[in-house]
Order: structure tokens, then sequence, then C-alpha cells
């Protein structure tokens, strides 16, 4: 019994708090289908999500992460270098899919210009993983198509956008990284 009150009494709290921040998530929780105490780790994780800060994947490590500019590095001192940052991305749960398209070059440069200064959520304690789609980085959906997508993908794909179907084929580079649930 005193632990189901200390539970009210923080879902009163955390209610309260998310107040300001009322939306349409916050309105779609059944509390007849979750415990108190599954609904407040549910709302916990919104409060976490509001307050996060923004801030560039790079200063998402002390020191910040920084590489050195690709057109400096041999292909040797490149490779070395790109599997030491995929690790440190791996340890803050940011993992790279869809990169066997991209040679270790594209890759890192990748990295360098378009991931480490992008803009996310810290989420501290987070269970998740940021996810990073190296297929569709300039939203044209034709390496993703090509190279990842399964044949029920492609076909839902065709069929929606009734748009042209590149030929499939096995990506260049094989590589293995870090894997995570999706």
């Amino acid at each position: 019994m005193p632990n189901e009150v200390d539970q009210l009494l923080l879902n009163a709290q955390l209610r309260d708090a998310l107040e300001p921040l009322y939306d349409e998530s916050i309105g779609c929780v059944n509390v007849e289908l979750m415990s108190t105490s599954s609904e407040n780790e549910f709302l916990k994780s919104m409060l976490a999500w509001e307050r996060a800060p923004i801030l560039p994947i790079c200063d998402w490590f002390r020191p910040r992460m920084q590489l050195k500019r690709p057109e400096l590095l041999d292909d040797e001192q490149l490779q070395v270098a790109l599997h030491a940052a995929i690790e440190k991305l791996f340890s803050k749960r940011i993992v790279l899919d869809f990169t066997d398209h991209l040679s270790d070059r594209e890759l890192y440069c990748l990295l360098f210009r378009d991931i480490l200064p992008a803009h996310e959520k810290l989420l501290q304690g987070r269970n998740n993983y940021l996810h990073w789609d190296c297929a569709n980085t300039g939203g044209d959906p034709d390496m993703w198509l090509r190279y990842y997508a399964s044949e029920e993908d492609r076909n839902a794909w065709e069929e929606e956008t009734e748009g042209y179907l590149p030929p499939v084929e096995a990506p260049p580079f094989q590589r293995e990284l870090p894997r995570a649930p999706m």
C-alpha cells in the first residue's frame, strides 16, 4: 500500500511538471491499461525528452569529439580513425545504419560533415539508440531501394509512388558495425 501511495504522488508530480508541455502524446496514455508505475515510467521518459538539451553530437562527448579533416588522412589513417569514431559513437548509443554502399572515405566524410555537427536531443540514461540512416542522407530513396530494401519494401514503394525502381545490387563495401535494435 505505501508503494502505491508513493506511485500516485509521483504520478501527480509528473503530470504537474508536464502540464505546461501538454500535447496529444500525454493524452493518449490510457491509465486503464497501465499500472501507475508503468504510467510513471512513460511520463518520466516524456519529461526527460522535453527537458533534454539539443546539442551537436560532437558535444555529447567530453572532451568534444573531433575528427581530423578527411583530406589530411591517407587511406590507412582514415580507416583507423573511422573505426575509432564508430566505436566512440556506439558508446553514446549512436548506431550507423545502411553504410555498406559508402567507401570508408565517404563514410568518414559523412561523419565529419553531417553526423558530428548534427543537433540532436541528448537524453541521459536512455535505453534506446539513435539510429543514423546513412542511405537516405539526401532525401533520395535510391540508395536504400538499390542496396537495402527488401523485395516487399521495394514493391510497396513502387505501388505507393509509381516511381522509378532502381535495380537491386549488392552493396560494394561490406562492413561489420556495432548493431542495436531498431
